[in-house]
């Protein structure tokens, strides 16, 4: 599944559109602790996280996750969302528990 595939499916609300869409999601990532997130997120992770701030979005960067998705109605501040738009990353939102959007992702994954 893509991240476009993803949005597409509506499941969450698009706060950040990426400038990578056809990027496949692999798997979804749940952690909410950034120096966990950042050394053991696979790469082209779906990450699901309450964190929603810009450390939030280095870390997806640094990490290379396929995009990000804030749950439990956790929202990017302004200077997040600014960050998110400079640096082409893919931000969705859902007011779901983390593990239910994450296992959102995981069936739509493994379908």
């Amino acid at each position: 599944m893509t991240v476009e595939e993803l949005i597409k499916s509506e499941e969450f609300e698009v706060l950040n559109k990426g400038s990578n869409l056809n990027r496949e999601i692999a798997v979804p990532y749940c952690c909410d602790l950034l120096s966990i997130a950042m050394s053991k997120m696979p790469q082209d992770a779906a990450w699901v996280t309450v964190m929603a701030n810009i450390n939030t979005l280095a870390v997806a960067s640094l990490a290379d996750a396929a995009c990000v998705i804030l749950a439990e109605g956790s929202r990017l501040d302004t200077a997040a969302a600014l960050k998110a738009k400079e640096q082409g990353i893919t931000v969705l939102y859902t007011n779901l528990p983390v593990f239910e959007a994450a296992l959102k992702i995981y069936n739509r994954i493994n379908v």
